[in-house]
């Protein structure tokens, strides 16, 4: 939605409980008992307020996750019950998603778990305002009706949210049943002029009618986890749609990759995406991909640690450095390359210590980055312990990989490029974190460039063999 998070929008658990045992030890409670109620649930009230004091926003959206039902989520519900009661009544508005589902041997879609849902929430003491219904299949006005008569609201606030081909579709669904005008409603609020959707409608219009397409290679060891790439995934559609382009992410286990399957496993490929991550498993994959579309000519792109093997790979192979490695890694080994920050060697108590959040980075004007971002000063997040060690910076830079990008307060290194390789960028941070549908990473946007004019030299240099051999 371009609005730039922090850390008051997103609460654990883990983080709530911490923030009251502190606070216990501190003798905030006087050696009272810490219980669930008050103690844990004035903290997470405390949590939801937080944004609301700022007077920054007109409406804070709380989602708590999880099913009704669920033992984790009882503090959460029970805080939104006291909340309610302690607001005034349009101060507040409960909206309640839930499942409609569809029975293919009855061929027929049930709404008695919703009630059962809602029942159970009225049991706690809270009751919903709307009802947002998930369903495969188009909810009939009866089943509407029936909805809003055993869950106790009006017949407007039952919104149908239909499963769609792409999640970027679901605002334009939700505007088609008037979700945003009945939360107003019943907020007592007006909008200062009508809501207009159309750059949202060309994206989503963009992204089902491609005018091209390219494979790029997601090469990571956490292929598995579903969502453990998942801002990738959506820095891809953005780049891909402002490149008017469909990007088909294939996903490639890093661990399963050596010298002689690479070219089977990369070779089809119109550029490649090295993902972050942690620990030694499956970084010898990584880095012999890297060898391969360096010599190639294959667009690359790495992210964090994909920053780290490129830069191990090119020590090995083109600099002579046997056994460069990151000390993350290989503690003993002859070259760091990649060797633990000064910041980072004295901390003992690794939760939440790295380097993390947004840092300033300064950029070559004569570099790919800088012609991308189009400006010399940015800004990016961050999440590491280990950087490029700079006592091997001078021989790196002679022999072809260039800082382009570093930080002006500590000199670390933020980027590196291979200027004589049609497209060879590494970066420290996480670019992913900030791509959006209005502002896609422009890093993304060049890798697909990039992959498109590979992609099309290739056919190109095909055709005319083909020809000349005709």
């Amino acid at each position: 939605m371009n609005i730039p998070t922090s850390q008051a929008n997103n609460v654990t658990t883990g983080r709530v409980y911490q923030t009251v045992i502190n606070k216990e030890r501190e003798g905030a409670f006087l050696g009272k008992t810490v219980q669930v109620i008050p103690h844990i649930t004035d903290e997470i009230k405390r949590r939801m307020l937080l944004l609301g004091q700022t007077g920054e926003y007109d409406i804070v959206i709380t989602e708590i996750g999880g099913t009704v039902g669920d033992i984790e989520a009882l503090p959460y519900i029970e805080t939104l019950r006291q909340i309610r009661w302690e607001l005034e009544e349009h101060d507040t508005l409960v909206c309640h998603l839930t499942l409609i589902p569809y029975l293919k041997s009855a061929k027929e879609l049930k709404t008695k778990p919703t009630q059962h849902s809602v029942k159970e929430l009225q049991t706690i003491g809270v009751r919903p305002d709307i009802l947002v219904c998930r369903t495969e299949l188009a909810l009939t006005d009866e089943m509407r009706k029936k909805l809003a008569l055993f869950c106790n609201v009006d017949r407007d606030s039952v919104i149908q949210c239909l499963d769609v081909d792409t999640i970027y579709s679901v605002p334009l669904d939700m505007e088609g049943e008037h979700l945003d005008l009945t939360v107003l409603k019943k907020l007592q609020l007006s909008a200062d002029k009508p809501i207009d959707m159309s750059k949202w409608k060309n994206f989503v219009n963009n992204l089902r009618n491609p005018k091209d397409e390219v494979h790029i290679g997601l090469v990571g060891k956490y292929i598995e986890l579903q969502d453990a790439y998942k801002s990738i995934h959506e820095s891809f559609i953005h780049a891909g749609v402002a490149n008017f382009c469909k990007v088909h992410v294939e996903a490639i286990h890093s661990e399963y990759i050596d010298e002689h399957n690479v070219a089977a496993k990369l070779g089809h490929l119109h550029g490649i995406l090295v993902a972050p991550g942690f620990g030694a498993r499956g970084i010898e994959g990584k880095i012999e991909a890297i060898k391969y579309v360096r010599e190639n000519n294959i667009p690359f792109f790495g992210i964090c640690l994909g920053m780290q093997c490129a830069v191990i790979e090119f020590g090995r192979n083109v600099l002579g450095m046997k056994g460069a490695h990151s000390t993350e890694m290989n503690p003993d080994t002859g070259y760091p390359v990649i060797d633990m920050m000064e910041s980072q060697k004295k901390i003992k108590n690794k939760g939440g210590t790295m380097r993390l959040g947004a840092y300033r980075c300064d950029l070559q004007t004569d570099s790919v980055a800088f012609g991308l971002y189009g400006k010399e000063h940015i800004s990016e997040r961050h999440r590491h312990r280990f950087e490029f060690n700079n006592t091997y910076l001078q021989q790196f830079e002679k022999a072809g990989m260039i800082a382009v990008g570093k930080n002006p307060d500590n000199n670390l290194v933020e980027i590196m490029e291979i200027p004589a390789h049609p497209y060879f960028v590494g970066v420290q941070f996480h670019p992913e974190l900030k791509s959006t549908v209005d502002n896609p990473h422009p890093l993304f946007v060049g890798l697909v460039e990039a992959a498109l004019e590979y992609k099309n030299g290739v056919k190109k240099t095909a055709e005319v063999k083909k020809a000349v051999e005709v």
